[in-house]
This record gives structure tokens, sequence and C-alpha cells, in this order.
């Protein structure tokens, strides 16, 4: 596998990594941002927009069937978050060309494609196309929507808000309900200038083989257009708060959702990480042996780290009888951590489920940008 890095412009990063066992080809521009609820939904919908039309391809029908002949070639966007940025990604995959049954130049062809896309959006007068904007907002308010009827993932959600308050870390990494509906295609639009403008923005690509021609695209592409780059501060430990903070919620439910928020002044974040690891990550952790299998308190119970906040959660599913007994006994096993109690066992096998994420990220192209890249993000809190 070859790494090659260059500086396309002004906090323009492009890697381009080179693997002959690859079939296929990924590309992915991140653009990284100041995460807030001003600017996160609009932020959303534009990067959305980019990747259903263009000024070429005016609707999302005709710019998959595009795709599909293609060889059925994928184009999709994402928001999320890190830290207290905004993570907004616009990514491509596509057969190589080698493999296409009558000679066609599928590379050529997405490289015109995403460039279209990117650079050429379907605008006018300062505005997104209505028809575009309507299914963007839409697939926008229906996530928002889904979140509540995924009671684990809106616990955790719900407590990154409080654990964050006052942090641009408390936003979702794709707005807020109330920013969505009030969004305009103009507003979309100017979020768009503003992302290429002020962004700070990696791109990945992934190949089988030597290739120059999507690095000179955007160097090409990206000469014509301003930038204003902003710095963007991903890594901030969240304050200590003085006082333990409770909160909780009452839905018609038979399980109980609950999640306690952990933050710490270290700057060691491979320490934090294996930290997580050992205390609720994996089938062998503390948690998962103690709280759930030993004494049947939870119907799961895992832990997480945030690296970027300097922070973990732990979150568990348990009847409401059993909160408070779970909650003394999950403090009671990060005492043991604590107070060095530690196994071989706990230690060795932590270090092999890292050594295995890290060995599978190269198994198939979209995950090494997605690994490598400062862009890369939890969709947890």
């Amino acid at each position: 596998m070859i790494y090659k890095r260059s500086e396309l412009g002004d906090n323009i990063g492009f890697t381009t990594i080179i693997d002959e066992i690859f079939k296929t080809c990924s590309l992915a521009v991140f653009f990284l941002t100041e995460l807030s609820d001003d600017t996160a939904a609009v932020n959303t919908l534009a990067t959305s927009i980019l990747s259903t039309s263009s000024s070429r391809y005016r609707s999302y029908a005709a710019l998959t069937e595009k795709l599909s002949e293609l060889y059925g070639a994928g184009l999709g966007s994402a928001a999320r978050k890190k830290g207290n940025a905004q993570i907004l990604s616009l990514k491509a995959s596509w057969l190589d060309s080698r493999y296409a049954i009558d000679g066609e130049d599928i590379g050529g062809e997405m490289r015109e494609l995403f460039k279209d896309c990117l650079f050429s959006p379907n605008a006018e007068n300062g505005a997104f196309d209505e028809d575009s904007f309507a299914i963007a907002k839409k697939d926008l308010l229906d996530r928002i929507d889904s979140e509540l009827n995924q009671k684990r993932s809106y616990a955790l959600s719900q407590a990154a808000k409080i654990a964050y308050r006052g942090e641009p870390a408390e936003c979702t990494g794709y707005g807020s309900k109330e920013a969505a509906l009030s969004a305009t295609p103009e507003d979309a639009f100017r979020a768009y200038c503003e992302l290429m403008k002020t962004a700070q923005i990696e791109i990945y690509y992934v190949t089988p083989r030597e290739d120059d021609s999507f690095a000179e695209m955007f160097r090409s592409s990206f000469g014509s257009t301003e930038r204003c780059p902003k710095a963007v501060k991903v890594r901030d430990h969240s304050p200590l708060k003085p006082e333990v903070e409770t909160f909780s919620e009452e839905f018609d439910v038979s399980q109980c959702k609950a999640v306690m928020a952990f933050k710490t002044d270290s700057d060691d974040i491979y320490a934090l990480k294996m930290l997580s690891l050992m205390y609720g990550e994996l089938p062998f952790s503390k948690l998962f042996l103690n709280v759930r299998e030993k004494m049947s308190l939870c119907y799961y119970c895992t832990s997480h780290s945030v690296s970027a906040k300097g922070s973990f959660f732990v979150d568990c599913g348990v009847e409401r009888s059993n909160i408070e007994k779970a909650k003394a006994e999950i403090m009671a096993q990060l005492e043991e951590i604590k107070q060095g109690n530690i196994t071989d066992m706990e230690m060795e096998g932590s270090l092999m489920a890292l050594d295995n994420a890290v060995l599978q990220v190269g198994d198939t192209p979209s995950p090494i940008s997605a690994g490598t890249s400062t862009a890369s993000a939890t969709a947890r809190p």
C-alpha cells in the first residue's frame, strides 16, 4: 500500500492511497467546519443536495440512472461531528475501469460527474433547485424524527447535550429540527458557498493504480474558488462540572436506557481508549462480565471513548428497579481499574482488539479514507 499526500491549495489536502488488491475506487471529500446550531442543519442540507443532483443531472432520478450505467457506481453524503467540529462529506465509489466489459472509462466519467456535483451544483440565482432542496429537507427531518424511535441513540444524544452544555459539541452533527424547518434553498446555497470558501478540506482517493487525474481536477477546480479557510479546533477537553448532574425523561417503554458520562483532563488519548476497551467495549470487559453476565443487572452494558473531548460514556439497557444497583456496580468496576486490578487477559485482549481493528481498515477502499482521515468521526457523542 502506497500513501501520497500533497497540498492542493490553502488548507486543501489531497491523499492518494494505492493498493493493487482493490478492484474498485473510492473518493471522499471532507469539509471541517465549526459545529454550531446556527449552521449545522443548512450545512447538512447543502452537502446532501450535492449528492442528489447537479447542473448536468438536475434530478435524483437522472443522477441515479447515470450511476447505474456506470456499473452501479455510488454517490452519497454524510454529516456528523467530532469534538467541536462538524464533519461534512461527499463520497463516491466505482468499479475500476480495467474491469469494464467494453473498455469504458468509468473513472473518467466519475471524475466529471463528481466535479459537476461539487463545483457546478443544481442552483440558479443564489438558490438550490427547489425540488432537490425539498427532498434533502424531508430526508433530514425524517432522520431527526427517527432518532426518538431509536431509544438507545436518543439517550446517548441527550446525554451528550447535557455533558457538553454550553460547548459546540452539545449540538448534533446534522442540526436541529427547528433549524431544518426554517431553512430555505437560499440558506442552503449560502451555506454551500461558505463551506467552499472557509472550511478545512481533506480529500482521500483510494485506487488500485497510479492516477493523478483526480488531484489535477481538484487543483484546477479549487484554483478558481475563493478560499479564506477558518481554523477549526477539533480536540478540546470538556470542562469538568463541579458536581454530578442527573437528568431523566419518562417514556412509555418497558426497558430503561441509562447513560453515564465521564470526563478527564488527561491528554493521553491512547490511555483513554484502552480504559474504555477494558472497561466495557469487549466481551471480556469488566462491565460485560460483571454488570451484565455475573449480576444480570443489564441487557447490555458498554462503554466508548470520545478522545476529542477527553471523555467516555457508559450506556446500558436496564429495568427501572435495577437502575441504582447497575449504577453502583458500574462505578465499582471503574474503581477496580483505578486500583490497578487489571488482568493479563484484559490487557492483552484489548491490545489484540486494537490490532484487529487497524488491520481490517485495509480490507476495502472506503474504510481506508474514513480510517486515515482527520475527518473520521464516530456517530456517537
